[in-house]
C-alpha cells in the first residue's frame, strides 16, 4: 500500500492484509478530532503496559526528527515497524507531518525483502536490518531503533555498502520520549556520542542517569534508568541501564559495556546477564545465541577486557535468545532461563 501523504484519501484506501489495516485505523484515528491515542510499551524491562499521548505531542516529537534529517515535502518513506508500538505509530505521524510518500511494508524479519525502488526514509529494528542488508542501497536515511546496534552488524552493514550516498543513524528514545530524541550516526561514519534534536535539554541525576527536559512532547521530566557521560550541552555516550548493572563482589560491572567488547570478536546475539551466587551475590554469565562451541567460549574468556572483573565467569549457549513481541532482548525471562540453569 502507498500513501501520499500530502494528499490523504481515505475512501480509496484499499487495505490487503492485517497489518494495512491496523494502518489504515491508525490513520483514520490520527486525521479524527480526538486529541490522544493509545501507545503500548515494548516491554523489554517490565510489564507492557498502554498510556495516552496527545497527539500534539507526537506531531511535535516528529517534525523534530523530520528537522534532523532534513526531510521534505513529497520525499519518500517505508513503514516496516509494527502500528501497535511507538516506532510504527511515529512512522505514520511523521509521514503525515511532513507530507511524505509512504509506502507500506508488511513488519517481518526482512521487511524489505520486496521493496525495489529507492526511499528516503526508513525506521528498523537492528534484526530487520540483519536480514535486509542486500537492500540497504535502497535506503537514504536509515534510523535503526528498538535495541543497540551491535559491533557484529555494524560491520556487516559497512560490508554490505561501498559508498556514502546513505546515512545511517542508531536512536536513543523510549515510549515516554514519543520515540527517540537523540541519534548517533554509525555510518558512513561512527561517533560516539548521541546528539539530542533542538528543543532537547539534558543533565544528569544524582545516581549518574541521564534526565530529559522536553516540553513540547513531554509536560514532565523524564528521570531514565540510563546511565550517561554527557558533553557539551547536547551530547551523551550511553554507558548502560542502571536497573541492569551487575554488583559482583561489591563490584559494579556495565553489562551494554562488556558486550559490546564480545560481540567485536563474534557474530553471534551476546548477552551479558548474572546468576545469583553464594559468595559474590551476583555472578557475570554471558549467554550466546549460537550452538555450543568451546572454542568461541574460550575466546570470549580470554578477551582483553579492560578490567579484570569485566571477564565473564560462565559461557552459556541457548538456542533462542526470549525477545518481546518488537524484537528487543527479554532480559528479565533471560535471567529465570539462566538462573534455571543454574539450578539444573
Amino acid at each position: 500500500m502507498l500513501i501520499d501523504c500530502s494528499d490523504i484519501q481515505l475512501d480509496i484506501m484499499k487495505p490487503k492484509n492485517d497489518f494495512e489495516t491496523k494502518v489504515f485505523e491508525f490513520f483514520q484515528e490520527c486525521l479524527s478530532d480526538k486529541l490522544t491515542t493509545s501507545i503500548k510499551s515494548s516491554g523489554s524491562t517490565g510489564i507492557p503496559k498502554l498510556f495516552d499521548v496527545e497527539k500534539s505531542r507526537m506531531f511535535a516529537s516528529a517534525k523534530m526528527t523530520c528537522d534532523f534529517l532534513g526531510l521534505k515535502k513529497g520525499n519518500s518513506a517505508a513503514l516496516c515497524l509494527p502500528i501497535e508500538y511507538i516506532s510504527g505509530k511515529m512512522m505514520v505521524i511523521r509521514a503525515i507531518e511532513r507530507q511524505l510518500i509512504l509506502n507500506v511494508l508488511e513488519p517481518k524479519s526482512d521487511a524489505l525483502a520486496n521493496l525495489e525502488t529507492e526511499v528516503d526514509f526508513c525506521a528498523m529494528t537492528p534484526l530487520q536490518v540483519e536480514h535486509s542488508l542486500d537492500k540497504l542501497h535502497l535506503i537514504k536515511k536509515l534510523i535503526i531503533g528498538g535495541a543497540a546496534v551491535s559491533e557484529s552488524l555494524k560491520k556487516k552493514i559497512y560490508d554490505s555498502l561501498k559508498t556514502s550516498n546513505q546515512e545511517i543513524f542508531e536512536t536513543y528514545g523510549m515510549s515516554e520520549t514519543l520515540s527517540h530524541i537523540a541519534l548517533r550516526k554509525i555510518y558512513p561514519i561512527t561517533e560516539d556520542y548521541f546528539t539530542c534534536f533542538e528543543g532537547v535539554n539534558i543533565s544528569i541525576s544524582p545516581s549518574g542517569c541521564l534526565i530529559i527536559n522536553a516540553p513540547s512532547i513531554s509536560p514532565d521530566l523524564i528521570v531514565t534508568n540510563d546511565l550517561v557521560e554527557i558533553i557539551g550541552e547536547n551530547q551523551f555516550r550511553f554507558l548502560g541501564r542502571i536497573d541492569n548493572v551487575i554488583n559482583s563482589g561489591g563490584a559494579k560491572i556495565f553489562p551494554e559495556e562488556v558486550e559490546a567488547l564480545i560481540k567485536k570478536e563474534t557474530p553471534y546475539e551476546v548477552v551479558v546477564t548474572a546468576i545469583l551466587d553464594d559468595v559474590l551475590g551476583e555472578k557475570m554469565i554471558a549467554v550466546v545465541e549460537a550452538p555450543p562451541s568451546e572454542d568461541l567460549k574460550l575466546k570470549i574468556l580470554n578477551i582483553n577486557y579492560r578490567r579484570k572483573l569485566d571477564r565473564p565467569k560462565d559461557v552459556i549457549f541457548i538456542e533462542n535468545i526470549p525477545r518481546t513481541p518488537n524484537g528487543k532482548v527479554n532480559r528479565i525471562d533471560l535471567k529465570a532461563i539462566i538462573n534455571r540453569y543454574k539450578d539444573e
